[in-house]
């Protein structure tokens, strides 16, 4: 039996996604969580082959969490499942130690599958992703977008910048204060080469940033 945790701050997202899963016989959703410390709680008491992660939660981020939780819970397998597409989050998470990368557009055999194949220790790339993955190999470091160089927090205040989002109400998304939403501004337009938030929604658009 393989048992799952969701991780997904949209409760009818936590609720469909153990609807499809409970149709299967070798699958048993063990836990939900909304955030980190949810995560945390539920780990503390329960143990799960698979988790289904959401990269967009509040406070600390999918790619933040995955992070951590390779730390204090390397053994535990992290299926990420996001709205943005591979080429925002995909490489990012698979470098964070993601087993696989999904977005919520997928098929529900596709998902079923992925999370079978995870749970045998095996990676789940699917072919937008697989196709990422061989051109950053062959793809020299001056050649990278410059957003790849941002870390995950700053990639993040880049998108609710460019998406015409005020400072309070990024820092309150992020779990933020003002003031280190502005530093993070700050950084951003430093290693874009940029100057203004004009600047920065202009080259968000530009490469596929923002919907």
């Amino acid at each position: 039996m393989i048992r799952i945790l969701i991780a997904d701050d949209h409760p009818l997202v936590r609720t469909g996604l153990r609807q499809i899963l409970a149709k299967h016989e070798d699958m048993s959703v063990l836990g939900e969580a909304e955030d980190y410390n949810g995560i945390l709680a539920h780990l503390r008491d329960t143990e799960f082959d698979v988790m289904l992660l959401d990269v967009s939660l509040p406070g600390k981020n999918g790619i933040e969490i995955l992070k951590s939780l390779r730390e204090i819970h390397p053994a535990l397998k992290v299926l990420i499942i996001s709205t943005h597409p591979e080429d925002q989050y995909g490489l990012r998470a698979l470098r964070a130690g993601a087993a696989g990368y999904l977005t919520k557009s997928i098929s529900l055999e596709h998902l079923v599958e992925a999370v079978r194949e995870i749970a045998k220790g095996r990676r789940y790339i699917s072919r937008e992703l697989a196709s990422l993955l061989a051109d950053s190999v062959g793809r020299k470091d001056a050649d990278a977008p410059a957003h790849e160089s941002l870390s995950d927090r700053e990639l993040q205040t880049l998108k609710l910048i460019a998406a015409g989002r005020k400072p309070a109400d990024i820092a309150a998304e992020l779990a933020l204060s003002p003031k280190t939403v502005s530093v993070y501004r700050a950084r951003i337009l430093d290693k874009l080469g940029l100057k203004s938030n004009a600047e920065l929604a202009r080259y968000a658009q530009r490469h596929g940033l923002v919907d």
